[in-house]
């Protein structure tokens, strides 16, 4: 009897495992990007940017400046925000794993003894002719559960939290790249206020020089006292323009040190020392737009929420068919320890289960709606993300265009504001040109140089902007 059961629940189960194969819900496909998305970028300079080379990974390794390099490598190993950031994908990966769980059996041991009276076998010792009375009660049960995936609940469920998984891994890529980018824009900042220092210092040595000159031509009656305190109010102008210089360094001297996880008294002081920021020795390489599509992390990231979300309408749509699961058990229960290993105390069972929330339908469905609608807006979140990607390389490329562009002219404006320093001094000594004059081409001679150390920092901020809109970093 208990051969043909069993025979007769292999054979149901064989057919219920024949019939697993229905998954409810749509099928996931990639959006398409708008029209245009895999174009060639628009603002690309020939004469500032390469188009045919794909930026490199590692980027910043393109400066050759090897104190960048040993930043970057510590801010990878020691920022908060990219551990953050790297504890969450461990997060994902963990709930992974738990949805996987659910193509095994659960399984549930119970071991337990209970003394008192049992409602049960209170009666059937009245029925008996026997007074209830006090017992113990012994229990070892060994639980066994399998749910059998008819209509894809679990299988979608590991979907879901495989695109997840894959979400937070973009997530902890754009992080890096964050990360990357703003470690090497606060090393940059310091060298190049480093530089608008030296700069400013050098300025304030030329024109403390002209003004002892005037200081002495009015000593000697050359000159007169209006001449002099003219010369030396450039000289206050300029010496006003340094403290603000080492404010700003030393602010980016710590924004760095807390990108690199440490404390302001553990700022690395040295980099003080930097008075040139670093430079590209080639044009700075762009690739095109279908590889900036790929290689951006947010993207890759926006894709994977769409999927997860269309997963998950497959998971809630399988709430409106039954739920079917094979149960059993086995073990032994008894008045005493013993009973639970000898025969009289064996209990067993196997079976299946079904459940059903059948007629009523409203939950599940509207469950339904709540998911169509969550993967609309995933897929809308798609959209905009590409649409950002595109927006933000053209406009970095472009405003990076532009500032070279600037720098060229401030070079010519420069020496010409050296030359005619140079002539303007040449020509007060003859007398053909008044203090006045001087004064003048002084004071374009010290913001030509100002505004060519500003120019520097702003193309480098600007490379750094390009290669973190490129998806570079990670």
């Amino acid at each position: 009897m208990l051969m043909s059961e069993f025979r007769t629940l292999s054979l149901a189960a064989l057919f219920v495992f024949a019939a697993a194969g229905c998954t409810v819900g749509p099928d996931y496909r990639r959006p398409t990007e708008p029209v245009g998305s895999e174009a060639p970028l628009v603002s690309t300079d020939p004469q500032a940017l390469d188009a045919s080379t794909e930026p490199p990974p590692e980027w910043w390794r393109l400066y050759n400046d090897p104190t960048l390099d040993r930043f970057l490598e510590e801010a990878f190993r020691a920022n908060y925000d990219l551990k953050s950031a790297e504890a969450n994908l461990s997060a994902a990966r963990a709930l992974q794993d738990a949805s996987q769980a659910g193509l095994y059996p659960t399984t549930d041991a119970r071991v337990g003894g209970i003394r008192g009276r049992n409602a049960t076998t209170d009666q059937i010792l009245e029925i008996t002719g026997h007074q209830p009375k006090t017992t113990w009660s012994f229990n070892a049960i060994f639980d066994v559960a399998y749910e059998v995936d008819l209509f894809g609940r679990v299988r979608r469920s590991i979907e879901a939290s495989k695109a997840d998984t894959a979400a937070a891994a973009a997530a902890r890529d754009a992080v890096k790249i964050t990360v990357a980018a703003e470690t090497a824009r606060a090393y940059g900042q310091v060298c190049a206020f480093g530089q608008q220092i030296a700069v400013t210092q050098h300025s304030i040595e030329v024109v403390q020089r002209e003004a002892d000159i005037t200081h002495r031509r009015m000593q000697a009656g050359a000159g007169s006292e209006f001449e002099y305190v003219r010369a030396s109010g450039l000289v206050a102008q300029v010496q006003a323009t340094l403290p603000p210089l080492e404010g700003q360094r030393r602010s980016a001297l710590y924004q760095l040190a807390a990108l690199l996880g440490r404390t302001p008294t553990q700022a690395p002081v040295e980099v003080l020392s930097c008075e040139a920021p670093p430079q590209l020795q080639s044009l700075l390489p762009v690739g095109d737009g279908a590889s900036l599509l790929r290689r951006r992390p947010d993207v890759r990231q926006a894709d994977q929420i769409a999927a997860g979300a269309t997963a998950r309408i497959g998971v809630v749509t399988a709430d409106l068919y039954p739920r079917v699961s094979l149960l059993g058990f086995a073990g032994g229960v008894g008045a005493h320890l013993s009973d639970i290993t000898a025969e009289r105390g064996l209990t067993w069972g196997i079976g299946p289960s079904i459940t059903w929330t059948f007629p009523n339908m409203a939950v599940p469905r509207a469950r339904i709606r709540q998911a169509d609608a969550r993967a609309d807006a995933a897929v809308a979140n798609f959209d905009q993300t590409v649409l950002q990607a595109l927006k933000e390389t053209e406009q970095s490329l472009t405003t990076y265009s532009a500032d070279l562009k600037q720098r060229a002219s401030l070079n010519d404006a420069q020496a010409l504001a050296h030359r005619t320093f140079q002539l303007a001094k040449g020509q007060l000594s003859e007398g053909s040109i008044s203090s006045l004059d001087l004064l003048t081409s002084e004071q374009t001679l010290v913001t030509s140089d100002a505004a060519i150390a500003a120019s520097n920092a702003k193309i480098l901020q600007d490379q750094i902007q390009v290669f973190k809109a490129l998806g570079g970093g990670w």
